[in-house]
């Protein structure tokens, strides 16, 4: 019997073995965007070998057994990144607060296969729980992008995520232990140094890779309006501090200047929104090596059929002010991430990649791709041992992980061919796996 077991187990280690070897994969006659370059480099071949590049060049040979694509001149770029995604949020707050959570997490993976499939291989989820989709998407069971998660976002009572009843008691005063957008994981109340601390560990605890907490009023909110500062200095620094602790980093929803600059002196690293910053406060963020994570798409597009008249002001009041933020983060040369920020419905969600063509008012083609490939990709990596994808994301070097598209025409020339991903994006690849190839 030992022997039996014995000569399996060789027998099967020498087949994991073989398929390792096999595995290589070799894509030629390509012109890459390599994600920090300014044009492309024509006439290149890259190898993947598992799930990382292992050579980039002019003159590859194909390993034997190897996979070969043959590019026929497309373009190929790193796998698209978005930094504030909530895929979670697929129905307006009514349905979240009387929907199950198993319909919830259903149709968060019907997200991820959608997101995928526009050509973002990952996502920086920042606020819901997406624990369990992240799970099934990483074991196999579903297809879906790499999942970078805050966890619950941390609000106040009457701030950001608040969509109690103005009646319902805070449960310091004899209110309901836990309401139901906190029961699905969007969001966690704390009020104190004290709660923001418990709120942030139990976030660590399910497994968060950074944090995220509400700093400034919102458009979706229903207290809360963009001009309010929410959270004091010490409750902010609670959070950044302990984020610091798991030697991770801090995530703050913000628009104005009062409650960014308590953000970045706090040591907070990615300031979501600032929709409604002036001069001092982009250079402020500059100075102190902050990433601002900009969105025109949530704001650029229709509102939600939920939206009240109220919400629908401040999502008008916020774009107004994005042509001033874009115009103030090229003239410090702010770092500009990514992300669309596309909220409410799947239908809503279809919308997500004019965040490429709407960023043409402010910057280049260029500009748009190393911000949504190498720029996002340097947020992923200050999650630190929370990384749960350890690698390089974003570039297209030796050793980075093979997440890659290959694009029909020049997206350089032309960023609207993006918009089309069912007819322009050729090739799909995440971790070295394809997950939809129409090279032929």
């Amino acid at each position: 019997l030992f022997i039996f077991i014995g000569l399996t187990s060789l027998a099967g280690a020498a087949a994991k073995k073989k398929e390792t070897a096999d595995s290589s994969i070799l894509i030629r006659n390509v012109n890459v965007f390599n994600g920090t370059d300014e044009s492309l480099i024509p006439g290149q071949a890259v190898l993947i070998k598992g799930n990382k590049i292992v050579a980039v060049g002019e003159s590859i040979s194909a390993p034997k057994g190897a996979t070969i694509i043959n590019g026929r001149g497309r373009t190929l770029t790193p796998g698209f990144i978005d930094a504030h995604t909530h895929l979670q949020w697929n129905l307006g707050i009514q349905d979240h607060i009387h929907s199950p959570l198993d319909y919830q997490g259903a149709i968060a993976l019907v997200d991820a296969k959608n997101t995928l499939m526009r050509g973002f291989t990952t996502i920086r989820d920042v606020a819901g729980s997406v624990f369990g989709v992240k799970r099934a998407i990483d074991e196999g069971y579903f297809p879906g992008p790499r999942i970078y998660s805050s966890g619950a976002a941390i609000g106040m009572t009457t701030g950001h995520g608040d969509f109690r009843s103005e009646h319902t008691l805070p449960r310091q005063m004899g209110g309901p232990g836990e309401t139901p957008l906190e029961k699905a994981g969007l969001t966690i109340f704390a009020d104190g140094v004290d709660e923001v601390l418990t709120a942030s560990r139990m976030q660590f605890r399910k497994g968060a890779h950074f944090l995220k907490i509400f700093t400034g009023g919102a458009v979706s909110g229903m207290y809360d309006p963009l001009d309010i500062s929410e959270y004091s200095f010490e409750e902010i620094k609670a959070a950044a501090d302990e984020a610091k602790r798991w030697n991770t980093y801090l995530a703050v929803h913000t628009y104005t200047d009062p409650g960014t600059q308590a953000a970045i002196k706090a040591g907070a690293k990615t300031l979501e929104h600032c929709n409604l910053l002036t001069d001092e406060t982009v250079k402020m963020a500059v100075k102190n090596d902050c990433y601002i994570s900009a969105q025109t798409g949530v704001y650029l597009s229709p509102a939600p059929d939920s939206f009240t008249p109220a919400q629908k002001a401040r999502q008008q009041q916020a774009a107004e002010g994005l042509d001033n933020l874009m115009k103030l983060c090229k003239k410090y040369k702010a770092k500009v991430l990514f992300g669309a920020d596309m909220v409410g419905s799947l239908e809503n969600k279809r919308l997500h990649l004019t965040e490429f063509s709407n960023r043409t008012k402010w910057f280049s083609n260029t500009e748009i791709l190393k911000q949504a490939t190498s720029m996002n990709g340097e947020v992923l990596a200050l999650s630190g041992p929370r990384n749960p994808y350890p690698g390089k994301l974003g570039v297209i070097e030796e050793g980075a992980l093979a997440d890659l598209l290959l694009i029909n025409g020049n997206p350089l020339e032309d960023i609207s061919i993006l918009l089309k991903p069912e007819e322009n994006l050729a090739l799909i690849m995440k971790d070295g796996k394809i997950y939809k190839n129409i090279t032929d």
